[in-house]
């Protein structure tokens, strides 16, 4: 196809750019820390956090895991919340030559444990409140390192009142045993007393171990490279510009990052860019507490706000939103997840500000498209490629399709990952000889340009903008002994986009909705349990005797 996008394209977006403009990660951040160094990098709890901090931090980090013993190309694993010592975690990983493993603090012992067997980490940095899921599988990975963070560690003074609070007030913290774990402070102030050896990765060097769901029930690493992550935050900074320009020179660029960042879109599009851009990211650690989010945003001015439908949503139809000034929000970015257009009307007349809708994945790093970021109205498509990026429309053989006409969206620019991790059968699948990558999302393009999903080939499930995998659904619950057969499907959800349903076969005729639940409590992580169980007495197959997901989307009966 002719990249007949090209034509729509804002006047201040070029139509490629230098992608190549970094070596690598790490001379990004040293440049951030060079150029910014007065300037804010973090607010957290009312506390700034200087790009000096933070590149004084990352450095002690930094040489501290060096002095570990790690190798240049080990994996580190991240697990927390967004607490400001996530970040600097990033940056010192990435300066002292590791590759990073981004890991939802929310994981069960089950997914830790296949996470850290598969990256192989050697060391993780994670967060006191979820040091119990990793107490129970210490014995059975190779991450020998354990760094503990606390909530309040670089809070100074507050820091201490903080963890009182989390520990012995709301008791979030519950007991462990983790003997040789450092904490963090003590990695701190043992690193900063040796000097950072600093890293000189090149651009084709691993970066970023990015998880994702995998059709076998397991999730695979997407290997994203030092070269895909920079193209990706170059390429997104070009595209916000005729956004950007309506920031008023005296005030610093300022994002809120309510986007988990150990998910691919907060880690690119809230930490990374604003390291590039010399930005403030405002953490929210729990985007889920709305009285916490709005107290944090009260006082705040800030210009860009990333999100998933669902947050959007739960914002704009809260009693509070009136209490934070809106009227300096120039770039409201959805992705994840499908923007609905309710939630995309009502935002637009609370703040001026209309939402602008993007597509990417893990193994695009993850921006493919954006609909134009001076755009007035909600379009209801996924946008145009971004500068460098190609996009054609594949049939089931591999065969571009006419313009209108469904098919796989298929990918190719310097922002797609390098394969998945240890798993080249996989990584032939999704690549075509030509260098695309095979989605699994079904979209069609108008005569301008413009994307738009209308399927998805693979059957996951997509809950507030994460990705379920039926197989590992299935994979669970198969292996409770009263399960006889199980299928797992999406449902639409008003709050969550999808949400998952669960239709069971039983063996044991005793078995209730109430035993799956408590299965599930200790097998899944939140967002991937079902939120509808139905019995059935047989599950629809087909003459091969594949199970008939499409057949079981409707509501419970």
């Amino acid at each position: 196809m002719e990249k007949i996008w090209l034509k729509q394209y804002p006047a201040l977006v070029p139509p490629t750019i230098d992608v190549a403009a970094y070596r690598s990660l790490v001379e990004l951040l040293d440049e951030a820390f060079t150029k910014h160094r007065s300037k804010v990098a973090y607010k957290f709890m009312g506390k700034a956090i200087t790009f000096a901090d933070a590149d004084r931090w990352s450095a002690a980090l930094g040489a501290y895991l060096q002095s570990l013993g790690l190798k240049k190309g080990d994996r580190v694993a991240a697990m927390m919340p967004n607490v400001p010592q996530y970040p600097v975690a990033i940056a010192a990983i990435l300066r002292a030559g590791f590759v990073l493993v981004n890991m939802n603090p929310l994981y069960t012992p089950r997914e830790l444990k296949h996470q850290l067997q598969d990256s192989g980490a050697t060391a993780i940095i994670i967060l006191e409140n979820f040091a119990t899921t990793l107490q129970e599988v210490a014995a059975e990975v190779p991450t020998k390192h354990v760094v503990m963070a606390s909530m309040g560690d670089l809070l100074g003074f507050k820091g201490l009142i903080v963890n009182h609070v989390v520990r012995k007030v709301k008791k979030l913290v519950p007991a462990y045993n983790l003997p040789g774990a450092v904490t963090f402070k003590e990695a701190l102030r043992l690193g900063a007393s040796r000097k950072l050896r600093p890293a000189r990765p090149d651009s084709g060097d691993l970066a970023v171990l990015q998880y994702t769901g995998g059709t076998t029930g397991a999730s695979k690493g997407a290997m994203l490279l030092h070269r895909n992550l920079v193209a990706n935050i170059l390429q997104c900074e070009a595209w916000y510009k005729p956004a950007l320009v309506k920031v008023p020179a005296n005030e610093q660029f300022t994002i809120v990052c309510a986007l988990p960042i150990y998910h691919i879109f907060g880690f690119t599009a809230c930490v990374m860019l604003g390291m590039r851009m010399g930005a403030c990211n405002i953490l929210i650690a729990n985007p889920r507490d709305m009285p916490g989010v709005f107290k944090d945003l009260k006082n705040e001015v800030f210009h860009s706000f990333p999100a998933v439908n669902t947050l959007f949503n739960a914002m704009a139809n809260h009693p509070e939103f009136g209490t934070v000034n809106w009227r300096n929000l120039v770039l409201s970015v959805g992705g994840g997840a499908a923007v609905q257009s309710s939630t995309a009307a009502l935002w637009l007349k609370k703040t001026g500000c209309a939402i602008v809708e993007g597509y990417g994945l893990s193994e695009t790093s993850p921006s493919a498209t954006v609909g134009p970021a001076d755009g007035k109205v909600y379009t209801g498509n996924i946008g145009l490629p971004m500068p460098n990026t190609d996009l054609k429309l594949l049939d089931d053989d591999g065969n571009e399709v006419p313009m209108g006409t469904p098919g796989e969206i298929a990918i190719k620019g310097p922002q797609v990952m390098a394969g998945y991790w240890k798993r080249p059968e996989e990584t032939a699948l999704v690549m075509t000889a030509d260098g695309f990558f095979r989605s699994g999302d079904i979209g069609v393009v108008d005569e301008r340009g413009y994307f738009k999903i209308v399927d998805r080939k693979k059957d996951m499930i997509l809950v507030s903008g994460f990705n379920v995998y039926p197989n590992e659904i299935e994979d669970v619950l198969s292996s409770h002994p009263g399960v006889l057969e199980v299928a797992a499907v999406g449902v639409p959800d008003e709050k969550s986009g999808e949400a998952v349903k669960v239709v069971i076969v039983k063996k044991d005729p005793a078995l209730t909705e109430a035993d799956i639940r408590s299965y599930c409590e200790q097998q899944l992580t939140g967002y991937k349990k079902p939120k509808i169980v139905e019995f059935r007495t047989e599950l629809p197959k087909s003459t091969v005797g594949k199970i008939l997901r499409r057949e079981l989307r409707g509501a419970a009966a």
